[in-house]
């Protein structure tokens, strides 16, 4: 396998790099439910809806008190 004969210079190697740091974002777009931004054609991560409807529905956390609520009834 081939290698360099001689070392390249930092400035060399580091105007390659600078390149990299130039990109942008990619767009986002506002939730139609709750406003959150989100990327375009893509579920929101907050809520859950994707063209005006609920695809995965959003978990809720249980409290403490549930927990042993449940437990207590059981």
């Amino acid at each position: 396998m081939p290698n360099p004969k001689r070392k390249h210079t930092p400035h060399r190697r580091d105007c390659r790099r600078s390149a990299n740091f130039k990109l942008d974002n990619p767009n986002s777009s506002k939730c139609s439910n709750c406003g959150a931004p989100k990327m375009p054609h893509k579920i929101c991560p907050d809520c859950g809806f994707y063209n005006g409807k609920l695809i995965i529905p959003k978990k809720v956390k249980k409290s403490a008190a549930q927990t042993q609520e449940q437990e207590a009834s059981k």
